[in-house]
């Protein structure tokens, strides 16, 4: 039995030697840092956003940077001091795009015949070019129609219906 145990001896001699032997007989390796570390370019920012892109000369860009319809009061074909100052930006932007032609409607509410609701939509469509007109804008570039009652842009039967009916609206062509 005393073999056995200088059998064991041994093992576990040898077992030690060998761990040993593998651990310490390696090549060393070098922590030491080289001149040439790499580079890593930064990430892209992120995109601005600018909102939304219209087209150059497009109806969306007239409605989003000088608007593109003008309000009337009851009845009335005069323009209020803020449809003029939408006028005018309108002018700004077609001197811009020398190229867009234009159609100005008239458009009235729903109270009043027919046929009276297309004359006033025709003289608010006129009063509309005569301004543009004045600002400079050629009148070989603006064309107009009266749809009168029969295009509403808001349904209901009270004032805050009607008020949004009662317009000129700019439409490039």
């Amino acid at each position: 039995m005393q073999s056995n145990g200088t059998f064991m001896k041994f093992l576990m001699a040898s077992t030690l030697a060998l761990f040993l032997a593998a651990c310490g007989g390696g090549e060393e390796i070098d922590t030491t840092p080289t001149d040439i570390e790499p580079t890593v370019a930064p990430p892209p920012p992120p995109p601005i956003d600018t909102g939304p892109v219209y087209a150059d000369g497009s109806q969306e860009q007239l409605a989003a940077l000088a608007g593109d319809t003008v309000l009337f009061a009851f009845d009335s074909d005069e323009l209020t001091s803020a449809s003029r100052a939408t006028l005018r930006a309108q002018a700004g932007w077609l001197g811009s795009y020398s190229n867009v032609s234009i159609t100005i409607e008239g458009h009235a509410d729903e109270r009043g015949t027919r046929e009276y609701n297309l004359a006033l939509g025709e003289r608010r469509a006129v009063a509309v070019q005569n301004y543009l007109e004045g600002l400079g804008v050629d009148a070989s570039r603006i064309s107009r129609i009266s749809y009168g009652k029969e295009r509403p842009v808001s349904f209901c039967s009270n004032e805050s219906c009607w008020s949004q009916n009662r317009r000129g609206a700019t439409v490039v062509n």
